[in-house]
């Protein structure tokens, strides 16, 4: 099975945080990825170097300070040729982003299997 978690905020990677590791601790029944947007990079990396995630390369980072309507734009574009290549059989979103709402829309139109994660 192969998963695909997206996410692109601090909290967001706080909270996805303890669901990937477990992901890779079943790396012989599941194939997981962390994709970051990066909306904020620099606080996701104080996430990912306190849990020591190391995310895949995914749709690309955004530009610093990109408001709600380009980081809609940019998940859309970006990660669509991903999850089509990658064609996953699951995508984990978590929390209430612009990042989580674009994913979940592609995912969707794609036929990908969406869970929102809510610890």
């Amino acid at each position: 099975m192969r998963v695909v978690c997206v996410f692109g905020t601090r909290p967001e990677a706080f909270k996805m945080a303890p669901v990937i590791k477990q992901l890779y601790c079943y790396t012989d029944r599941i194939t997981p990825h962390a994709w970051v947007t990066a909306q904020r990079r620099q606080m996701l990396d104080q996430a990912f170097d306190l849990f020591g995630i190391q995310p895949d390369p995914g749709p690309g980072h955004y530009p610093r300070g990109t408001d709600p309507l380009p980081v809609a734009t940019l998940t859309l574009q970006r990660l669509e040729p991903h999850l089509a290549d990658e064609r996953p059989d699951w995508v984990l979103v978590q929390g209430d982003t612009t990042t989580v709402m674009a994913t979940a829309i592609v995912a969707h139109h794609l036929r990908i299997n969406v869970s929102h994660v809510e610890v």
